[in-house]
C-alpha cells in the first residue's frame, strides 16, 4: 500500500496542460521548458521475514577429508534450495582437512571438491561462511596431542587455497579464521600455544605465529572480504591493540581496507555463561564487551548458542545482546534447548532483525529537464551489511532498461537510522520511465541474480524476477 501526493508544482503543470500550446511561446519566439513536477510516495512496512543475503539464521554443515580420501559429503543442491524456502540464505561450512595436517601439499582432488561445493551453493543462491580446520573435538575433557597442523603447514595451505577463495569470494560472505586447534577455534592446539596442556597461556612467539595466520588469510582474500576470529583477544593480539573502546575500530577506520576493518568476530558459545565460556577474557569483562559493542557496527558478528543459562539465554536478554553486538547471523541448529526457550515469537523476531532490515519509507521523483529521484530507507535490523553493497536506480520503459548508480554504499546504513539517497537522471534518455531501487551484489558473477540482491521490507514492492524494489513511481525526463 502506498500514498501519493502531488506537489504545487505538479498541480501547476496539470493546469498548464489546459493552456493552448502557443501559450508557451515567449515574446522573442523561443519556448519555455515546462515547470518541473514532483511526486512523493510513502510505503507500507512489511511484517514478513525477508530472506536476504548475508544475514539471518544459518544452518551449519561440516565435511571431512581423511588420509584415505573418505569422509567428504558434498553440498546438496536440493537441500540448499530447501534452506532458501525456509528463509535461510547462508550456511556455515567447516572443511575438516585431516589428510593434510602433516602434509604441506593440498591434493587437487580435494580442491576440486571444495570448488564444486561453492558452485553448488552459487547455483542455489546460498552464501557459504567458510572455515578450514584439521580436527574436530570429541567429548570433554580434551587432551594433547590434538592433531592440528604447524605454522609452516598452515601458511602453505592458505597460499594454495588463495585462488579458490578469490574465485569464490562472491559466495563467501566472510571467512572464519579456523586452522588452529580443535574445530579451528584457536584454543586446544599442538603448535600455537607453547604448553598445549595449558593453551590459554600464550607467549609472544605464540601470538606472532597466530598473527601470521591472520595476515596470510587477509592477503588471500580480496580486500572486500573479512575474516572472523573466535575471541576479542585474538584480534587485539593480532593488531597489538588494547581492549575496551580505546582499542575498538573507529568510524573513521570502518571500511578503509585496513586489517582492523577486515577482522570481525564469531562467538560460538553465545549466552552460555558470564564470559561465554572464555569468549570475553578481560578483567573486568566489560572491557571486551564494550570493545565488541563499539566495533561490531562495522565488522561481521555471528555464531551460535551452546548452553542454557537462564535468564540471560532467554529471549528478552538474548535479543538485547544481539542488538548491542550487532549480530548478523546465528546457527539455527545449535543449541536447540536455548532456541526453543525463545518461542515462536522470539525466533520470528530474531529472523527479522538479525543483520540488516531495510524498509523504504518514501520516495520523491522530480520530472522535467533536471529530473531526479530520492529514496529514504530505514534500517530496522540489528546490524548494517558488513560487505560493500552498491545502490542503484533501475529505470525501465518497455524493453529499455537504464541503471543509474547512486553515490552511496548500503554498508553505511546503520541500524536505527534512516538514510535518504538522491540521484540525478541527467544522463537518462528522454522519455517516461518506471523507477525501482536496486541493491545488487557487487560481484559481476552474481550481480543480476535476484537471490543475492536485497529486498526491502515493504508491502507490494519486490520484483522477484529481476531483484529490484519497485518505487511505484514514474518519472518523465525531458531534454
Amino acid at each position: 500500500m502506498q500514498h501519493r501526493t502531488i506537489t504545487t508544482a505538479a498541480l501547476a503543470a496539470v493546469i498548464a496542460l489546459a493552456v493552448p500550446t502557443n501559450a508557451w511561446a515567449s515574446p522573442h519566439g523561443g519556448h519555455h521548458h515546462p515547470a518541473p513536477t514532483s511526486s512523493t510516495v510513502t510505503y507500507t512496512a512489511s511484517d514478513a521475514v525477508i530472506p536476504n543475503p548475508s544475514r539471518g539464521f544459518d544452518h551449519t554443515t561440516a565435511t571431512h577429508y581423511r588420509a584415505d580420501g573418505s569422509g567428504y559429503t558434498p553440498l546438496d543442491a536440493a537441500t540448499l534450495r530447501g534452506y532458501r524456502s525456509e528463509g535461510v540464505t547462508q550456511i556455515v561450512r567447516v572443511f575438516y582437512m585431516e589428510a593434510f595436517a602433516d602434509q604441506r601439499r593440498l591434493s587437487p582432488a580435494w580442491l576440486r571438491l571444495v570448488q564444486r561445493d561453492y558452485d553448488t551453493a552459487r547455483a542455489a543462491g546460498v552464501g557459504v561462511i567458510t572455515r578450514f580446520a584439521y580436527v574436530q573435538g570429541g567429548d570433554y575433557p580434551y587432551s594433547a596431542p590434538y592433531g592440528d597442523a604447524d605454522l609452516p603447514t598452515v601458511l602453505a595451505h592458505i597460499e594454495q587455497l588463495t585462488p579458490t577463495l578469490r574465485r569464490n569470494a562472491d559466495v563467501i560472505p566472510t571467512l572464519q579464521e579456523g586452522f588452529i586447534g580443535l574445530w579451528g577455534e584457536g584454543y586446544y592446539t599442538d603448535h600455537f600455544a607453547s604448553d598445549p596442556a595449558n593453551p590459554g597461556v600464550l607467549t609472544e612467539a605464540d601470538k606472532d605465529a597466530r598473527r601470521q595466520v591472520v595476515e596470510a588469510e587477509l592477503a588471500a582474500l580480496p580486500s572486500s572480504r573479512s575474516i572472523q576470529v573466535r575471541t576479542m583477544q585474538m584480534k587485539q593480539d593480532a593488531l597489538r591493540t588494547p581492549s575496551g573502546t580505546a582499542g575498538a575500530l573507529t568510524p573513521a577506520q570502518a571500511h578503509d581496507g585496513s586489517a582492523a576493518s577486515r577482522i570481525g568476530h564469531h562467538n560460538d558459545c553465545f549466552l552460555a555463561s558470564p564470559d561465554d565460556f572464555g569468549t570475553f577474557l578481560t578483567d573486568p569483562l566489560s572491557l571486551d564487551q564494550d570493545y565488541l559493542a563499539a566495533e561490531s557496527r562495522y565488522v561481521p558478528v555471528g555464531g551460535e548458542t551452546c548452553a542454557v543459562n537462564a535468564p540471560r539465554s532467554e529471549y528478552p536478554s538474548a535479543s538485547a545482546e544481539m542488538a548491542k553486538y550487532h549480530y548478523s547471523y546465528l546457527n539455527l541448529d545449535y543449541n536447540q534447548d536455548v532456541l526453543a526457550s525463545w518461542g515462536d515469537a522470539g525466533m520470528t523476531d530474531a529472523a527479522k532483525k538479525l543483520g540488516y532490515r531495510f524498509t523504504m519509507t518514501s520516495s520523491t521523483v522530480t520530472s522535467g529537464k533536471h529530473a531526479s529521484v530520492s529514496v529514504s530507507v530505514r534500517n530496522d535490523g540489528w546490524a548494517a551489511p558488513y560487505n560493500p553493497r552498491p545502490v542503484q536506480l533501475v529505470l525501465t520503459n518497455g524493453h529499455r532498461r537504464v541503471t543509474v548508480p547512486v553515490r552511496a554504499d548500503a554498508s553505511s546504513w546503520q541500524p536505527g537510522t534512516t538514510t535518504t539517497v538522491t540521484a540525478s537522471l541527467a544522463r537518462v534518455p528522454s522519455g517516461t520511465w518506471r523507477v525501482a531501487l536496486a541493491l545488487p551484489a557487487p560481484e559481476r558473477s552474481i550481480a543480476r541474480n535476484p537471490d543475492f540482491a536485497i529486498q526491502t521490507a515493504n508491502v507490494g514492492t519486490w520484483k522477484a524476477g529481476t531483484g529490484v524494489n519497485d518505487l511505484q513511481q514514474v518519472v518523465s525526463v525531458r531534454r
